[in-house]
């Protein structure tokens, strides 16, 4: 292998003398001899071109016995010449080597960006308003490129503010998420605390600025509060950090997915994209009911695998408070509540498609929900962690039926 990487590249020298070609044609035969250098030389070569990861390949190779080297030598010689006087060196292989950690620095870059946004409520904030913009459809007629571009003017804008908020979330809670989320970018160190203030402080700036381009009150002022209470929530400033409190932190979470994203996009549909009057209609105030009782739930259920950290770091959540069972059964039990209400309430509408996929819907999704809480081993972390995910999707589903309701 050594002979092969001085054969590819004709300016490598032994002891001092150039590499001639014409010497390689008088003594090919006793080439291996004549041709070997020391492993610090091929080393060297193989740190410039190819990196550490060839260096270990290649090393395996290299330590293969003097007999195989030989054989290796006398079989592929002459086509290593041929291509060494043909123009054709190997020096097309780091290229190869380089292009292949571009893609994986770009793959890795994406996979911890993925991570930071937390993509379970870039997912939950996105289905939320298109679920409640189409609360403002009055008729088809409705269904209009006016229509969509309204929906993506909200999405998009409340999506740079969900990162600005989960972010900041993570500024302000390295050291905690060290013990409860190591797997974020902040507390495993893949980024650094510069990186992510680049990238929170990008992102809001970016949503006030399309919140104001776009010219919808009700969006801009959605975009301003879930601001003004996402900040108050983690930043660790005197009078604010609100999560440390169990009752105001609750409330931010409901205040924000229950309230805002209900009221001002249900809003900023009715009055900036369809210019008709504000109107609360049943649907409307079926929905902010109903998330209220789920954002409560969220807010508490999502301290429950965080248990460890809040204790060291003194979070007094309702979970350190009460302990995880209990706390894991009353998030349980208010979600049963609101599926039984729901069933009520898609009972009593006039229209039977309607009361045939809202009550069949929640019911299915009630016994589900029974059914899984049941089997959660409250003693793994993991198991805990993956129910809190579970409820995510509960809380996806909801946003696909809360259009139906009529």
């Amino acid at each position: 292998m050594d002979s092969a990487l001085l054969v590819s590249f004709p300016n490598a020298s032994v002891g001092g003398n150039g590499w001639r070609r014409g010497n390689l044609n008088k003594s090919f035969s006793g080439s291996y001899a004549a041709v070997r250098v020391s492993r610090s030389r091929a080393w060297d070569i193989l740190e410039r071109y190819c990196g550490v990861g060839s260096q270990q390949h290649l090393l395996k190779h290299h330590t293969r016995n003097t007999k195989e080297k030989s054989a290796f030598y006398r079989r592929h010689g002459k086509r290593l010449l041929v291509n060494a006087t043909a123009g054709h060196p190997l020096e097309s292989e780091p290229g190869a080597c380089n292009s292949k950690s571009k893609w994986i620095s770009i793959k890795n870059a994406i996979d911890a960006f993925y991570r930071f946004s937390r993509p379970h409520t870039v997912i939950g904030t996105a289905m939320s308003i298109i679920s409640v913009s189409l609360l403002a459809v009055e008729n088809l007629s409705d269904f209009s490129p006016l229509f969509f571009t309204g929906v993506l003017e909200a999405v998009v804008a409340a999506l740079f503010m969900n990162i600005y908020i989960v972010g900041l979330n993570q500024l302000s809670d390295i050291d905690i998420d060290k013990v409860n989320k190591p797997y974020l970018p902040l507390a495993s160190g893949e980024y650094s605390v510069g990186t992510g203030i680049m990238i929170v402080t990008s992102f809001l700036l970016l949503s006030f600025w399309l919140g104001w381009v776009v010219g919808s009150w009700p969006l801009f002022w959605a975009l301003f509060i879930s601001f003004v209470l996402g900040t108050a929530y983690s930043i660790n400033l005197p009078l604010l950090r609100w999560k440390r409190s169990a009752v105001v932190a609750a409330m931010c979470i409901l205040a924000v997915r229950a309230v805002i994203v209900q009221l001002a996009f249900f809003l900023h549909m009715q009055i900036h994209v369809y210019k008709r009057p504000a109107a609360f209609s049943r649907p409307l105030i079926f929905a902010t009911a109903f998330m209220s009782f789920f954002s409560v739930v969220i807010a508490l259920f999502k301290d429950i695998p965080d248990i460890d950290g809040d204790k060291i770091f003194g979070i007094r959540s309702f979970t350190v408070r009460l302990g995880q069972k209990r706390v894991f059964w009353i998030c349980i039990s208010l979600l049963e509540m609101a599926y039984s209400v729901a069933v009520l309430v898609g009972a009593s509408s006039g229209f039977l498609m309607s009361k045939c996929i809202t009550v069949l819907g929640h019911a299915i999704l009630a016994s589900i929900l029974w059914n899984r809480a049941k089997s959660v081993d409250l003693n793994s972390k993991a198991a805990i962690t993956t129910f809190y995910m579970f409820i995510w999707k509960l809380f996806y589903a909801e946003y696909l039926l809360i259009p139906l309701v009529r």
